[in-house]
């Protein structure tokens, strides 16, 4: 297996072969438009917004001549879920209540209609286990039937010079160890009851108000028999973390600074047993994944994978509809775009996969059944490539990679971008751990090398007004980033998003026709998951 890293010459040639094609931004804004219509009522699982939806992504794959490329010769994969929300209960520390969405914001994925824990409480620092990195937080202790209360990020977040932790991990940079995800799954694993995460605006990246906003309510796949996820989860609020502490005689500032020490121990949080009564509604969920493909001539058995995820938020009781027409019906419309094309040229000697995600506004939960339940062997697919909020605002001098460094399909961006006299730059807020936060990530941490192109990573310099204007458009877009004013406007620059497609446009066309297999960088979280399999792609 070779390094890949193709050069530049090499992408020319395979561009220069290549019909002349490129992404329309008329009909990236006419599928935008007709996807966060209110006809299609905010695109949410399970509704009848999902049922239009569906039908129109099918419909669009077919009228292109496309395979269908989801279960049983159809062009969906089913995804059943589970929606749970607390509705009542008590909860507290010690005896002391602490009430839901104040001091304490908890969720449940199970399929449970009631929770009931009595249980002492162990503070586990960061709760990192990274042999690679020689690096436990847990030291063996015993946490079966325990509540695990954690730090946020990874444990260099804070770290200062000379302290044990400092560049063991990203700095400040936030590796998977540092993501509520690898928390709660680390907590489930060992056993504990429930996982609470003291909450740190800095280290997760948003304010406590984003926090509470789920209103006690959580989205899960079904799960098969040993794939369980921890019971209770959620998290303490930073105002009344030290006073939690305190009780149990412990001080919290002077915990954070061990938990960045090898040789940190769990504590037991004496005195503050947690105790919770809760009810919950339990609902099941039907929904689906919709999955096309371009079969390879040559290599058929090795697959390129293009996504985004085509949910949004759907429509609230009060008739409300949040239509996502950036975050993510314009990565749909891409991922559409690029099957149109590519399916247009000369067929590919490896397998396309067109694949648009259910479930990715509830937890990445549709890429996630897709990655525990996968159509085309994860060992032979090449890589993921994915879209989820493109720039509209103008053209721009460079492209935001979240993720920088992380595998070597940079290279190939890096080329793709010169062809458009771009220059690939690093994502700007690479504490908030964005490469975690999308569908790539599902088939990324089962070591598919993968490649996201959002634009939350950090402004575009425009080529009209540079990152100014480029800052303030993307402070406008955040003011409506998963709100009812992510809109289609016909004001936005559908070409300039072209552009961002015309990326993978170029990418694809060389990894669909290449013998190369890219790689994560050495000592990547997942790169020994990829390497263990190697065997099949040699």
């Amino acid at each position: 297996m070779r390094l890949f890293a193709l050069s530049l010459p090499l992408l020319l040639l395979a561009a220069a072969s290549a019909p002349e094609r490129k992404t329309d931004p008329a009909r990236l804004s006419e599928m935008v438009k007709t996807l966060a219509s209110p006809e299609f009522e905010g695109r949410g699982p399970g509704t009848p917004g999902e049922e239009k939806t569906v039908a129109y992504l099918v419909d669009r794959f077919k009228a292109l001549g496309l395979e269908p490329g989801g279960d049983n010769g159809t062009f969906v994969q089913r995804v059943p879920m589970v929606h749970t929300k607390i509705t009542g209960g008590t909860m507290a520390f010690g005896g002391e209540t602490v009430e839901q969405g104040k001091a304490i914001s908890v969720t449940t994925v199970g399929a449970k209609e009631r929770i009931a824990v009595n249980a002492p409480t162990v503070f586990v620092g960061y709760g990192v286990h990274a042999p690679e990195a020689g690096w436990d937080d847990f030291k063996g202790v015993d946490l079966k039937g325990k509540v695990a209360v954690f730090l946020i990020n990874d444990p260099d977040f804070e770290a200062l010079d000379g302290e044990d932790a400092k560049g063991k991990f990203g700095d400040r940079r936030m590796t998977y160890y540092g993501r509520w995800t690898y928390k709660f799954d680390e907590a489930a694993k060992r056993g504990a009851v429930a996982a609470l995460i003291v909450h740190d605006s800095a280290g997760v990246g948003y304010g406590w108000s984003t926090v509470t906003a789920n209103n006690g309510e959580n989205y899960d796949i079904v799960r098969a028999a040993g794939d369980s996820k921890i019971p209770l989860q959620g998290w303490i609020a930073n105002e009344a973390s030290d006073g939690l502490f305190a009780r149990a005689r412990l001080d919290l500032k002077a915990l954070r600074v061990q938990a960045r020490s090898a040789s940190f121990r769990p504590v037991e949080m004496k005195g503050v047993n947690f105790t919770a009564n809760l009810n919950v509604s339990v609902e099941r969920i039907q929904t689906a994944n919709v999955i096309a493909k371009i079969s390879g001539s040559l290599y058929p058995k090795e697959t390129v994978m293009f996504g985004a995820h085509w949910d949004a938020y759907g429509k609230a009781a009060d008739g409300t509809i949040r239509p996502g027409a950036n975050d993510d019906a314009l990565g749909t419309a891409g991922v559409l775009e690029l099957a149109r094309l590519f399916k247009a040229a000369k067929p590919p000697e490896r397998t396309m996969v067109f694949a648009l995600w259910t479930g990715e506004e509830r937890g990445l939960l549709g890429s996630e059944y897709y990655g525990s339940h996968p159509l085309y062997p994860l060992e032979k697919t090449v890589a993921n490539l994915t879209l989820d909020i493109l720039n509209t605002g103008g053209f721009s001098k460079n492209v935001v990679l979240v993720g920088n460094g992380n595998s070597t399909l940079d290279h190939l961006l890096t080329d793709a971008a010169k062809l458009q006299e771009r220059v690939v730059t690093p994502e700007t807020f690479s504490e908030r751990g964005l490469f975690f936060r999308a569908d790539h990530f599902s088939v990324a941490r089962r070591g598919v090398p993968s490649l996201l192109i959002m634009q939350l990573g950090g402004a575009p310099d425009l080529r009209e007004g540079g990152t100014t204007a480029g800052q303030a458009w993307l402070d406008g877009y955040m003011k409506c980033y998963h709100q009812a004013c992510d809109a289609w406007d016909p004001k936005w620059n559908f070409a300039a998003a072209a552009q961002d497609v015309d990326l993978f446009l170029d990418m694809g066309e060389q990894l669909a026709n290449s013998r190369e297999w890219p790689r994560w960088r050495a000592g990547f979280e997942f790169e020994n998951i990829r390497e263990a399999s190697a065997a099949a792609r040699r």
